[in-house]
């Protein structure tokens, strides 16, 4: 069967990550977290001094963006993790630290256009599963297969806060809320590529879905596509 590529866009904490990497389980085909790139950048530009909680010296930023290398490599628990230039950096950039960072840094347009040129390569190929906030609109728009994820702030905040209790990381419930209402706000109303659902995207809301019901829903999607196009 000839392999297409599947665009996963949605907002924070919506299981973006979990129905994608699913898909390509279940498909055989490359899974490719493009937060995760948001989320290294962050990373690289906290280390170098160039990012604290309220400022980013975006000069600096920008003269430095070409150093940057993200690739991704599976582990042998089968998890994959994000390396920055060689450096395996998945535990430290799932940090609500770092996830905050990674929607400041998203909204500069010369980061974006880097790592969309980056993600547009990895894609080039066929059989790539990637999600994020603009894959349907800007990354792969002409993805034969565009998936957008929607839920309440509330689930959403739930789901993050479980997930960071669960790796011991330090926060309440009414923070991480309050974070998630926040990267809403930036990521609707940023200029530079902001959250929207493209026109030919399937929409699902999974408030109240299960993982199983939800990889089953993404699978019929799969399937419907794959028909028309043979």
């Amino acid at each position: 069967m000839k392999k297409i590529n599947i665009a996963v866009d949605g907002f924070s904490s919506c299981g973006k990550s979990t129905i994608a990497k699913g898909l390509a389980k279940e498909l055989g085909y490359t899974y490719i977290d493009s937060g995760a790139m948001y989320r290294a950048v962050a990373l690289f530009a906290y280390r170098n001094g160039w990012m604290t909680d309220t400022t980013i010296d975006e000069a600096a930023l920008q003269k430095h963006i070409s150093e940057i290398v993200i690739s991704f490599e599976t582990a042998p628990t089968g998890q994959q993790e994000t390396y920055l230039n060689g450096e395996n950096v998945e535990r430290e950039i799932r940090s609500l630290e770092i996830g905050n960072g990674a929607s400041r840094v998203s909204t500069l347009g010369f980061v974006r256009k880097e790592l969309v040129r980056q993600q547009q390569a990895m894609g080039k190929k066929k059989g790539v599963v990637m999600d994020g906030r603009d894959i349907g609109t800007v990354v792969f728009p002409d993805a034969e297969l565009k998936i957008f994820l929607t839920a309440s702030p509330e689930v959403r905040a739930r789901r993050r806060f479980e997930e960071l209790q669960a790796k011991g990381t330090p926060v309440s419930y009414e923070e991480t809320l309050a974070n998630v209402i926040e990267r809403d706000e930036r990521d609707t109303t940023r200029s530079e590529s902001p959250l929207r659902k493209a026109p030919d995207a399937i929409e699902l809301d999974n408030s109240n879905v299960t993982i199983t019901e939800q990889l089953q829903w993404a699978m019929d999607m799969f399937n419907k596509i794959t028909t028309q196009h043979e």
